[in-house]
């Protein structure tokens, strides 16, 4: 089975509510960076350098922060943009929610795949060589998608958790080794 080390978490995506409204106009007028055009998108686009993540926020408080490359790095960062919303003079009387709401990870199975052989053999294939190079599966247990590439390299994407990316690899290979792929 994979190695831990063999798969690396490249991005976490993290909601969050901070139980209060916000004022995006305020917060677009006086925020460096901040991209805020309403009639296009109706959350305020933000990123910090340090720590670098870019933030999602909409009027109702909720928060979507991504970039960060694991959830305690996701926490720290939006700790952080809650010290500059505060600072802007927003409220924030309750202990916010947080939860991963996506994962993305790669890594390689260490050989090369037969993607068309793949294709055949497994449910929840798609493959069309002429638009993308890469295979996608979708896995219901968990309920994952991985983008497989001839060469044995692998994305997976919508795990929530690390343990879930683990065992979400960890069932596809085993589905490769038991229909001899």
């Amino acid at each position: 089975m994979a190695k831990e080390n063999d798969l690396k978490v490249h991005n976490v995506v993290v909601s969050t509510d901070l139980h209060c409204e916000v004022p995006l106009e305020k917060l677009a007028n006086n925020l460096d960076d901040a991209e805020y055009e309403p009639e296009v998108f109706p959350g305020l686009v933000y990123r910090t350098k340090d720590p670098k993540a870019n933030y999602l926020i909409f009027s109702t408080g909720k928060i979507i922060c991504s970039g960060t490359k694991s959830f305690k790095l996701a926490q720290e960062a939006t700790r952080h943009l809650i010290g500059i919303l505060q600072k802007q003079g927003i409220s924030i009387t309750e202990e916010p929610n947080e939860e991963i709401v996506n994962m993305v990870a790669s890594g390689t199975l260490n050989r090369k795949l037969v993607l068309n052989k793949i294709a055949f053999s497994l449910d929840g294939c798609e493959y069309e060589p002429e638009s993308f190079p890469g295979l996608i599966l979708r896995l219901n247990d968990p309920h994952v998608v991985f983008l497989l590439f001839n060469s044995g390299k692998i994305v997976c994407t919508g795990a929530r958790s690390e343990e879930e990316i683990e065992r979400a690899t960890d069932n596809l290979e085993k589905k490769i080794k038991e229909n001899n792929l």
